[in-house]
Parts: structure tokens; sequence; C-alpha cells
């Protein structure tokens, strides 16, 4: 049993060290772009995946890393947004009357939606909509969540919440 909790801790540890040793890695990575490069990036980053982030960090120089986008659709993606939208993704902040495919460039895939965008739909979102800007839209917050209404493929609102809890005496309280 002791040597289980030994092993246990140890592999804790280990698990952790290469957590915060590949967030310095990508944090390493983006820096080492130009202003330009890293507001380019910034652009795309919510609606890449993993492996393509992994892919365009990789290249070695801005031509290949601009190319990528390209090749992999995103630039094309990005300029059939309407310029309200593309100036709202580069600004980092949704508006009312955005696409959500704008939505998408701006807050990345929702943690759970219901019903469909084309008609009527809500994108949950975690964290605050006040946070997510100043992180670079990824939530860090998770007591909080964002419901963004959608109407005929538009955003025509969203609210932030908070998550509503049962306390043990059977009410309802809300966490903050």
């Amino acid at each position: 049993m002791r040597y289980g909790r030994q092993l246990l801790h140890w592999t804790g540890v280990l698990l952790g060290t290469i957590v915060v040793l590949t967030g310095c890695t990508y944090d390493a990575a983006v820096q080492r772009l130009s202003l330009t490069e890293q507001a380019e990036f910034h652009t795309y980053q919510q609606v890449m995946t993993p492996a393509q982030v992994r892919t365009y960090l990789a290249k070695a120089t801005a031509a290949e890393r601009t190319a990528y986008f390209s090749q992999i659709g995103l630039a094309q993606r990005f300029q059939a947004l309407d310029p309200q939208d593309r100036d709202a993704v580069r600004g980092g902040a949704p508006r009312v009357g955005m696409s959500a495919e704008a939505l998408l460039f701006v807050w990345g895939d929702p943690y759970y939606t219901a019903g469909d965008a084309h008609h009527y739909a809500h994108w949950y979102y975690l964290g605050s909509s006040f946070g997510r800007g100043g992180y670079g839209n990824y939530a860090r917050d998770y007591s909080h969540r964002v419901d963004v209404y959608l109407v005929a493929g538009k955003v025509v609102g969203w609210v932030d919440e908070v998550p509503i809890t049962h306390d043990d005496s059977g009410g309802d309280s809300r966490r903050n």
C-alpha cells in the first residue's frame, strides 16, 4: 500500500511537470512569432485543432505559416465572414448580429449547444464574457457560464450566468 501511494504521488508530480513544461513550450513558440504573426495566429486559434496548432508553430518561416492557414481552409473561412464580423473577430469580442461562424472564431466551440443555429439555438461557454477576452478567450473561471442566443444563424445576445447549486438545507443558493 505504501509503495502504491508513493507511485501515485510521483506519477502526479511527473504529470504536473509535463503539463507545466508543455504550456511553457507552447507560450515560448507563440512568443517567438512576430507581433503581426501573433495577431494572425490569434485570429485563427479558436477554430484550430491542437494538431493544426502544433503544425503551424512547427513551420520554419512566416510565409509557410501564413500559407498554412490557406492550406487548411481557415483563411478562406475568415475571408467569407462579413467585414463587421472580421473586425469583431480581430477585436476578440462578440457583437450582436455577428454570424455563428464568426462567434466560433471569437470564442471557439461551445461546451454545450441546444437547438439549431440556423433557426434558434443556445450556445453555452464556460467562464464569464467579461473575462474571456482578457485571457485570449480561454475560460479560466468555471464557476460562470455564458448563454449565447442565436436566431437564424446570428447572435442576438448573451447572458452571463452563475449556475445554481443546492445547499444542504434543500434551498437554492448561488455560487459567488
